[in-house]
Parts: C-alpha cells; sequence; structure tokens
C-alpha cells in the first residue's frame, strides 16, 4: 500500500508532475481539486464564490480525508491544503508528503499563463501577482 502527497503553490507543477510521476510508479493519480469539484459538481472558483474560502477548506479537508484511506495512490493536493487544520499531520502519518517548490517569478508567469480560474488571484493585476505570491509563501 502506497500513499504520496504532492504539495506546494499554485501552479508550480503538481498535478502536471503527479500524473507522471503516477504512471511510472504504478500508481492511481488523484488530483484533490478534480476530486472535489466531481463531487459537488462545481468548479474550485464557484465553491469559493458561494461557500466563501472558510467553508471551500472544510470541503477540502473532508476530501483529503477521504483520499488519505485509498490505497496506491499520488495524490496532488489543492495549494492551499496543507496550510490549514492538521492537512499535513494528516497527510504525514498517511504516507509520504513531497514538497515541489518553484521561484515566485516562474509561479507568476505560469499563473498569467494558465486558463484555470484561481479564486484567490482574480482581482489581482499582473504587476501584482510576484508580491503577492512572495508574501503568500513567506506566511505559509
Amino acid at each position: 500500500m502506497e500513499r504520496i502527497f504532492l504539495i506546494g503553490y499554485m501552479g508550480c507543477g503538481k498535478s502536471t508532475i503527479g500524473k507522471r510521476l503516477a504512471k511510472s510508479l504504478s500508481l492511481s493519480f488523484i488530483d484533490l481539486d478534480v476530486h472535489i469539484q466531481n463531487k459537488y459538481r462545481k468548479s474550485i472558483a464557484e465553491l469559493f464564490a458561494g461557500k466563501g474560502e472558510e467553508e471551500f477548506r472544510r470541503i477540502e479537508r473532508q476530501a483529503l480525508l477521504e483520499v488519505a484511506t485509498f490505497e496506491d495512490v499520488l495524490i496532488s493536493t489543492g495549494g492551499g491544503a496543507p496550510c490549514f487544520f492538521d492537512n499535513m499531520e494528516v497527510m504525514n502519518r498517511a504516507g509520504i508528503t513531497i514538497y515541489i517548490q518553484a521561484n515566485p517569478e516562474e509561479l507568476a508567469a505560469r499563473l498569467r499563463a494558465s486558463k484555470t480560474v484561481r479564486p484567490l488571484l482574480r482581482e489581482k493585476k499582473p504587476e501584482e501577482l510576484v508580491p503577492f505570491i512572495r508574501e503568500h509563501l513567506a506566511e505559509r
């Protein structure tokens, strides 16, 4: 039985790396955000907008607790998942946790190029991204 959790800031490549790594290790791949979207039949942006960040983080925690019981999986978490409740402890107890790191400039470039709606960045202007990411990473 194997469980691997990928954590890191949004846009660092958790899903892209996770799919490739899961395939090479013969593990099932689960993107926690996709798991939540399928369960609630809403996008992460819709859940954030409709329920607020606090309720979304509770939903995310419940989803994490659920997938942390699955066997032979590689799980890509949402960027904020490790920062709330005791989610880091849950992941560390359930399996191996790998942090994927990228510098703020690279993250900003990837996020600007991404077509994915990121609720925490919705109001940010392109020139505000790098300072916002630096501050966010320092807090975490």
